[in-house]
């Protein structure tokens, strides 16, 4: 079997694969790429098990047919030292490779590709949607950041789509601070839901990130898998019932602040050097201005800075926690956030001031005890 392609090609879709492979794996096989030759396009493969990314490029020339696995840390480390141009790859019934380039070539042993999992196929009750890539990468744009990382609480390491007929919500949270994005300018026509894990949601943005056009969605109780024009990603679900998200977003707060969005960002973080290991910024909220004080009572040290709001309610107070904040202020898309409170000890609402037709963003965060 051999193939010529570029290699700036190459390693370009390598680089994009080897996102979905884990750095230690139980099984060896999985440390590496697998190729497949079919005519004259050549098929990579990456896997972590739950995770499957293909992608097809088109070689130079071909002959022969075949599939063969090389290691993903060898191969990246040596095409990254090889500057742009033609690779002739050859491959032998031992899976003994020549890569030849301009100046030299390198000789190094494969792997039979026979060895590396199949993908398995979807069961009953398949579902198919098409959304446009920009809908996608805003929704997971939006709430990625919000997703849980404690394994004890694998349920909410993921971002749960509840789909409707008219309209698909996406919902993520770590218990401490919450976002729900409801779009309804999707129109699945279909009622279903699954939690889609991080790390191929991760992936999926980055794939997405600089191309145009659609991305068809096709998933049953277990799996989905989404294909773009140039990568396929595979990824089960994760299992389990999502908590009713509506139940804990509070329905009446009627307390409402609006800010210029990046003063309280920018005055958030300058006072956030001071705090204390928790990191709590408190509000102090009067009207038409909201004072933020962080202070570290064992190293001495205190931060004051008030900003400029729109309020006329009853003076509060109330606790964040700073990193927490910074994540949801640098989230939302709007000149001016809407803050929405009841009392110190309910949770606040975030949103935009204004939001596109179509569209409604919610963040959620929990105060910290004063």
């Amino acid at each position: 079997m051999n193939f010529s392609i570029s290699s700036k090609l190459l390693l370009s879709h390598l680089s994009v694969v080897s996102k979905v492979v884990n750095t230690k794996n139980t099984i060896s096989i999985l440390d590496n790429f697998l190729f497949s030759l079919e005519g004259d396009k050549l098929i990579i493969t990456g896997s972590d098990q739950e995770t499957i990314l293909t992608t097809s490029v088109e070689v130079n020339f071909a002959e022969g047919e075949g599939t063969f696995a090389v290691n993903v840390k060898s191969l990246l480390e040596l095409l990254k030292e090889i500057p742009d141009q033609p690779l002739e790859f050859s491959v032998d019934k031992n899976f003994a490779i020549e890569l030849k380039y301009q100046n030299g070539h390198f000789d190094f042993s494969g792997i039979d590709g026979n060895e590396f999992p199949q993908k398995e196929e979807h069961g009953d009750m398949v579902e198919s949607i098409v959304m446009p890539v920009k809908e996608l990468q805003e929704s997971i744009d939006y709430t990625l950041f919000a997703v849980g990382t404690e394994e004890m609480r694998r349920i909410m390491m993921g971002i749960y789509w509840d789909i409707k007929e008219d309209n698909i919500t996406f919902v993520a949270s770590d218990t401490h601070k919450l976002v729900r994005f409801e779009n309804a300018r999707l129109k699945p026509g279909i009622t279903s839901s699954f939690i889609l894990p991080s790390k191929p949601a991760s992936i999926l943005n980055g794939i997405i990130g600089k191309s145009d056009g659609d991305v068809k969605i096709t998933f049953d109780s277990k799996s989905a898998t989404f294909e773009t024009e140039n990568f396929t990603l595979t990824c089960r679900f994760i299992n389990g019932k999502y908590p009713n998200y509506n139940s804990v977003i509070p329905q009446n707060n009627p307390f409402v602040i609006s800010i210029d969005r990046v003063s309280l960002l920018n005055a958030v973080k300058r006072v956030s050097v001071f705090s204390s290991a928790g990191g709590m910024i408190k509000f102090d909220i009067d009207e038409n201005q909201l004072k933020l004080t962080a202070e570290n009572l064992d190293f001495m040290k205190k931060a004051e800075e008030t900003v400029v709001c729109d309020y006329a309610g009853e003076r509060m107070a109330i606790g964040f926690n700073d990193e927490k904040l910074i994540e949801i202020l640098s989230n939302i898309n709007s000149d001016i956030v809407v803050i929405k409170l009841l009392d110190p000890t309910r949770a606040g609402i975030f949103v935009p001031d204004s939001q596109p037709e179509g569209e409604d963003l919610l963040m959620l965060l929990m105060p910290m005890m004063l």
